[in-house]
């Protein structure tokens, strides 16, 4: 019987160097960065010397190693991971949790919502469910992805009226995440947004200069196109592996008559 080889587990060096490269830089570059002699690390990458634990956090650091990855480093070189992950709902993160409803409360009558790194919704204000009339039961199912809830065509895709320059820039936005993550779930689901049959995109509905700076989104409800931009705010230095990952995404209007309807749909 035949049994399946298991796949070896890169050594922190290995870890470190792939890292490095990602992050295209040369020993040197990263050597002087992190005012460590490049000989010292050329032996950490090729495993010729055991990096201690301050000085793998240390690299981390200067390479921009997501946190769950930093634990990912430690582990492999033996050391107890250093990052905590918790649910947003757990009693240790009340203070965050409790931000993060103020904030989502605070911009009303604007749409905004809570993501996690994988786009899952964790929370939202009463705004953003205003513009979900007419999708699919199946796509608000738990755990809701935001990604796939504006572009599959049982979603918001066809109500987008700006739908294929929406589209290219939520996949930019999530290329460039998973340029600096290399995480597994970010490419499949790369991929299943990719595969998406996308509706035709209604006629265009004006021309917005602002959007030489940035994407506004263009959704149609009841009748009526809002024009949104959307912004997005993170915690500056999380040291949970939950808030490192979550993200607010806020959505406010990109001309007076999308804010006057947004105030109007409040009101009902």
């Amino acid at each position: 019987m035949s049994t399946a080889t298991p796949r070896k587990r890169l050594a922190v060096g290995e870890l470190l160097r792939d890292w490095r490269r990602q992050r295209r830089l040369s020993q040197l570059a990263l050597a002087l960065r992190a005012e460590i002699s490049t000989r010292h690390l050329s032996f950490v990458e090729s495993g010729r010397a055991q990096p201690s634990r301050g000085m793998i956090l240390h690299l981390a650091e200067y390479l921009d190693v997501p946190l769950r990855e930093r634990n990912d480093l430690l582990i492999a070189a033996g050391f107890a991971p250093r990052f905590k992950e918790r649910p947003l709902c757990d009693p240790a993160l009340e203070a965050a949790r409790s931000a993060v409803d103020q904030i989502l409360k605070g911009l009303e009558p604007y749409p905004a919502l809570a993501v996690d790194r994988h786009w899952h919704l964790l929370a939202s204000n009463q705004a953003t469910l205003r513009l979900l009339a007419g999708v699919s039961a199946a796509l608000l199912q738990p755990p809701v992805n935001v990604l796939r809830l504006s572009l599959h065509p049982e979603g918001l895709a066809p109500r987008i009226r700006n739908l294929p320059e929406w589209r290219a820039h939520l996949l930019d936005r999530l290329r460039r995440q998973i340029d600096a993550s290399s995480d597994p779930h970010l490419i499949a689901l790369q991929q299943e947004l990719r595969s998406l049959s996308a509706p035709d995109s209604p006629a265009h509905v004006g021309d917005h200069p602002e959007a030489s700076i940035a994407v506004p989104i263009q959704l149609e409800v009841d009748g009526t196109v809002l024009c949104l931009f959307s912004t997005t705010t993170v915690f500056g230095t999380p040291v949970d592996i939950t808030l490192a990952e979550l993200a607010l995404e806020a959505f406010v209007p990109a001309d007076a008559a999308t804010a006057e309807r947004l105030r109007e749909l409040a009101l009902r």
